[in-house]
Parts: structure tokens; C-alpha cells; sequence
């Protein structure tokens, strides 16, 4: 069954005959097209509105659609009353559309039930697809390439301003559409951020360097993050890193099918609290697919079990004020048994000059 018509029958279970899609994901999932504009789906309705600047754009990426042209002399409300029947009902969003586009939505379809599918698309996409699964392999090898030619070049001196361009422009030369989310560059003291903003700050020799990115591909985002050493470094670093390594490793042979999230962020959890306690405060993982955030993910509160399919991170780190921090982040693949590590770049530790 395809995605349409799996969305379709969560639809009719709704109690609604039509949904009007404004999230641009969303959009994109449900019919291949990705630019500006909404996306209205029913049993027997597939429409893209859009404006002249994408008309063509739709065609060619959702060639079973059918494409209205909206903007100029046709307005988008006006292009909705006339598609959608008085007698049916549409969802929508909530989540998602402003205050301004209900209110529109309310005067252009006077008497129609306007219902509530917030969730609705993104539980269908919990679950990667094979092809999905292949496009965020791609998106890891782009990243961890990038990476790997990085390597040689990164040395005590540079700023970490200057690593994330160089590794930034590695990702799209090697093939990415765009990074997939501002990349972290985080050296000694500013470790300890766990979303640190790279700044000018020099690369010290005996401290440690946390690099959090991702490619984007097709639609799909990477996620990884290592953590280098610029030289020699203390005891106590290099400590921190084997802990973390050593968590993330634990975590890591907790994933598979029907496992509850929140158990396999206890794993990393409870051995890095009784180490460090309250140094690691962010939850172990989230789900990645056409966003970097998704559902479901590794936390306290998440009460989902595992299930084949599910692309999750897996992203222990402890952060210590005025030492720094470590982070060692996969991305894997559940499977029936197990996971399929979509980043394939070495975890030890990696001194570099």
C-alpha cells in the first residue's frame, strides 16, 4: 500500500474526507514535490496549489497530481472553496498553521467541518521505508567522508569558525544538497554546550574538539558527532572520552525491535550518572528522516517500544563547566535483532595536530 492510500485510511478513521497538508515535509512525503505551497489529499483527490514559480517544479517531481495554479488572479481561498464540496470536511495541521490561515480557512469554506490530523503524516513516517533508509545511508557516507578528508587538515592554530566552513564546503563537494543543520564546532572550554555556535575561539593543543553535522540528501538528514583531541591531552579527558565511548556502546547493544525507548536511554544514562552526575541532561537520541528532529525518540518520557525501520541517533555525552565536553553520536537502523550503523567512521579516539 502506498503512502497515500495509508494515509487515506487514517483519514476516513478520522471521520474526514480531505486533509489540506501545509507543512512543507509533510508535503514533500506524501507526493515528491518539494516547493512552495499545500498539498490536498482525499480518496479521490490529489492537488498541489501552488504559484507560477513552481508550477512546472510540481509537474515533473508528482507527475499523479494534479497541479492548481493559485496566486495573481486565482487566491488560495478562493482555489479551496471550489475544490472542496460543501458537504465535506477537511483536517488540518494545528500544530503547524497560523491563527491567520484557520481564520482564512473559516471564511473560504463556510459550514465545512475543519478537523484536527496534527501527527497524522509524521506517524507514517516513524517508519523508514528501504528507500528512505538507503537516502540517509547516503547522507551518513557523504558525512563521514567529509570527515575523513577533514582529518589532515585540522590542527591547533585554526578556529573552530574555520572547521566548520572547511568541513561544511567537504559535505556539499562530496555530493550533498545542502548540510543538514548548522554544524557544531566546539573546542575545550566550549565542549561543555552541548549546541555550542562556533565562534572564533583558536584550537589549544590538549584539548578536545566536538564536531556534531550532517548532510543533507535528497530530503534526508545525517546526524553524527566525534570528538577529537588536538594533541596530547590529560588523563582526565581522555577518561571522559573512554566513558562516553564505553556508554554509547552499551546503548548501542540495547537497540532492537521492542525495546522501549526510554530503556535504552537508561542504559547510557545510569552509567554515565554514577559517573558523572547531572552532566549528561540531554535525552540519548531522536528519530532523523526529512527533519533532523523527529519521532520517536530516546528520552526519559518516551514510552514507544522500538520497531524495524526506525532510524534513531544515538548521542551519550557528558559536559563538565570550565573542562569541556565529549559527545559520540551514530545514527542507526532497528532491525528484528539488532541495528544497522548507518555512520561508519571510527569511534577511537583521534589525535590529531
Amino acid at each position: 500500500m502506498d503512502r497515500c492510500a495509508r494515509f487515506n485510511e487514517r483519514l476516513k478513521e478520522a471521520g474526514l474526507n480531505l486533509a489540506l497538508i501545509y507543512r512543507p515535509e509533510n508535503i514533500q512525503y506524501l507526493t515528491g514535490y518539494t516547493g512552495e505551497g499545500n498539498a490536498l489529499i482525499g480518496e479521490d483527490k490529489k492537488v498541489i496549489l501552488t504559484d507560477f514559480r513552481y508550477i512546472e517544479q510540481a509537474g515533473r517531481q508528482a507527475p499523479d497530481w494534479q497541479v492548481v495554479r493559485v496566486g495573481g488572479d486565482v487566491r488560495l481561498d478562493e482555489a479551496l472553496s471550489m475544490l472542496i464540496g460543501k458537504d465535506q470536511s477537511v483536517g488540518i495541521e494545528e500544530d503547524y498553521v497560523t491563527v491567520a490561515q484557520r481564520r482564512m480557512l473559516e471564511k473560504a469554506l463556510p459550514g465545512r467541518t475543519i478537523g484536527c490530523i496534527t501527527g497524522m503524516t509524521e506517524q507514517l513516517r516513524r517508519v523508514k521505508e528501504p528507500g528512505e533508509i538507503e537516502k540517509l545511508r547516503r547522507a551518513c557516507q557523504i558525512s563521514c567522508q567529509a570527515l575523513e578528508n577533514m582529518l589532515p587538515r585540522i590542527h591547533a592554530g585554526m578556529t573552530e569558525k574555520q572547521v566548520q566552513v572547511a568541513l561544511d564546503y567537504e559535505m556539499l563537494n562530496l555530493g550533498a544538497d545542502s548540510v543538514g543543520f548548522n554544524t557544531i564546532a566546539a573546542a575545550g572550554v566550549n565542549g561543555s554546550l552541548p549546541h555550542a555556535i562556533p565562534s572564533d575561539k583558536v584550537l589549544m593543543e590538549g584539548e578536545l574538539l566536538t564536531l556534531d553535522f550532517g548532510a543533507l540528501y535528497q530530503g534526508y538528514h545525517a546526524d553524527m558527532t566525534r570528538t577529537l583531541a588536538i594533541g596530547e591531552i590529560s588523563s582526565e579527558l581522555s577518561k571522559m572520552y573512554e566513558d562516553v565511548r564505553v556508554a554509547q556502546q552499551m546503548a548501542l547493544d540495547a537497540v532492537r525491535s521492542g525495546v522501549p525507548n526510554k530503556e535504552v536511554d537508561a542504559v547510557a544514562r545510569k552509567f554515565l550518572d554514577g559517573i558523572y552526575p547531572g552532566a549528561f541532561g540531554h535525552g540519548l537520541g531522536h528519530s532523523v528522516g526529512l527533519l533532523i528532529h523527529e519521532a520517536p525518540n530516546f528520552n526519559t518520557r518516551d514510552l514507544s517500544v522500538l520497531e524495524p525501520g526506525i532510524v534513531i541517533t544515538v548521542e551519550p555525552g557528558v559536559y563538565l563547566p570550565g573542562v569541556g565536553g565529549v559527545r559520540i553520536e551514530d545514527t542507526v537502523a532497528v532491525t528484528e535483532d539488532g541495528y544497522d550503523n548507518l555512520v561508519t567512521f571510527p569511534k577511537e579516539l583521534i589525535h590529531v595536530k
